[in-house]
């Protein structure tokens, strides 16, 4: 739930123009003010529902790039709270314009319309009023960047394999959901991941996501760049001009690798575009990639010599030659999967469940926190979603019937906080509306989160 310091600069200038006598302005007051939906103000027509009648805003939630996020409850008797996500108008200089709807915005609400999986961030109404767009969204307590940073702090400790299991199958669950009705998520990453307070896991953030039934035109030429870049997957990185659900897979393949380590297992440094707008090859994000998977090869994917950035590979150092032996329990030894030459995979899987505290002592064997009992079906499971040919990447639906999720003492459960004796820290909300031009993250304190929590993307969420 990054905010991008340089979009909130630019709505901070924005707020002083439109409000500059005001240092503090109420949040109810914010959706209320007709300067902050465009130079037009009122139109002369009575909209049919007015988003102040029917919510009543609590307090602010986040900012990015379309607009900012409201918590909310209702008005009129609807049951529960409510993540109010209002797009803001299009701006030319410092001159607001109605310029029509984002294409982000059109496919957002095209597509959660249509869904309805619990799995799934539900949308519960669009308000269109003074052409001002407001998608009222069910709301969600947490997040996984949250979940993840909350276990960051000292003493580091890892989150729970019961909890680990059952988020993961929840976003299986969700991820196949959205590829059987031909939905292409694109920007899966922990900040975009919803958890509810009872437990339940949705996948959020429907900005970037595509149909990709009958695309009019390869999925390339549409947008050059999709998926926050340390969950980029290796065809998209190597210039791939077609490409499948296989990609939403590898995210969540970083998931929950990033869930059993607390850091994001490739974390690259991107290459911006040029003036020209050419997509560079994004060689430090691939080379995090071939130090932890090794180079790829033709004979583990054959179409790897038809990816337009494939000479780019030549630029890549090959991991270290490492020795066979392996960490952990002596159980692990026979590799399930054959892994790229050079792999360090199955090396990284048992060196971070064996020392799952995050210090050098190794977790008890047993204990209820150890992620040792996450055994040999974790590490098979993490190299299926980690497969450098998306022919061969597992699906959505494969990962379910996954053995991971029915061995070990543990099971996945539609509460994925069950049984745990801790409470995670709740969404931060505020009244302040300054709160736009920091660059905090809600839900934690406003010095920010330390490094390795940060993170590269900076579109808005829904809560």
């Amino acid at each position: 739930m990054t905010t991008d310091p340089s979009s909130a600069a630019s709505q901070g200038s924005n707020r002083v123009l439109a409000h500059q006598h005001a240092a503090k302005r109420n949040v109810q007051a914010a959706f209320e003010d007709p300067t902050d939906r465009g130079a037009f103000g009122h139109v002369g027509y009575q909209s049919k529902v007015r988003v102040i009648d029917r919510y009543k805003v609590i307090g602010f939630i986040s900012s990015g790039t379309y607009g900012r996020v409201y918590k909310a409850v209702g008005r009129q008797g609807q049951v529960g709270e409510f993540a109010i996500k209002k797009f803001k108008p299009d701006k030319e200089g410092e001159v607001i314009t109605y310029t029509g709807i984002s294409q982000s915005a059109v496919r957002e609400m095209a597509l959660c319309s249509e869904l309805s999986h619990i799995s799934v961030i539900k949308l519960h109404e669009i308000i269109l009023e003074d052409k001002c767009i407001f998608m009222v969204f069910e709301y969600a307590e947490h997040d996984l960047l949250q979940i993840i940073h909350h276990h960051t702090q000292q003493p580091r400790h890892p989150i729970p394999p019961a909890t680990i299991k059952s988020i993961m199958f929840q976003l299986f669950n969700g991820c196949q959901y959205l590829h059987a009705n031909w939905v292409l998520h694109r920007d899966l990453k922990p900040a975009n991941i919803m958890v509810t307070s009872a437990g339940e896991v949705k996948i959020g953030d429907l900005g970037l996501a595509r149909m990709f039934q009958k695309p009019l035109h390869n999925l390339y030429s549409g947008d050059k760049v999709v998926v926050t870049i340390w969950y980029r997957a290796p065809e998209l990185l190597l210039g791939s001009r077609h490409y499948t659900p296989a990609i939403d897979m590898w995210a969540l393949g970083c998931i929950f690798a990033e869930l059993l380590s607390l850091r994001p297992i490739f974390k690259g440094e991107e290459a911006k575009m040029d003036s020209k707008k050419t997509v560079p090859f994004q060689r430090n994000q691939m080379q995090k990639i071939v130090d932890i998977m090794g180079l790829p090869t033709k004979e583990r994917w054959p179409l790897l010599v038809h990816m337009p950035e494939y000479q780019a590979l030549q630029q890549l150092t090959p991991p270290m030659a490492h020795a066979s032996g392996h960490h952990g329990r002596g159980h692990h030894h026979h590799h399930s999967q054959q892994q790229p030459p050079g792999s360090q995979l199955e090396k990284w899987y048992f060196a971070t469940i064996n020392t799952s505290t995050g210090t050098s002592t190794p977790a008890a064997n047993g204990g209820p926190s150890s992620l040792a009992s996450l055994g040999q079906e974790g590490y098979k499971l993490l190299a299926g979603l980690l497969e450098y040919d998306p022919e061969k990447r597992l699906t959505a639906a494969q990962a379910l019937q996954h053995p991971f999720f029915t061995t070990g003492p543990d099971r996945p459960s539609a509460n994925c906080f069950e049984g745990l004796k801790m409470e995670y820290p709740h969404r931060r909300v505020s009244q302040d509306d300054n709160d736009i031009r920091t660059s905090s993250l809600p839900g934690t304190k406003r010095s920010g989160l330390p490094d390795d929590s940060l993170r590269p993307g900076k579109r808005l969420k829904e809560g």
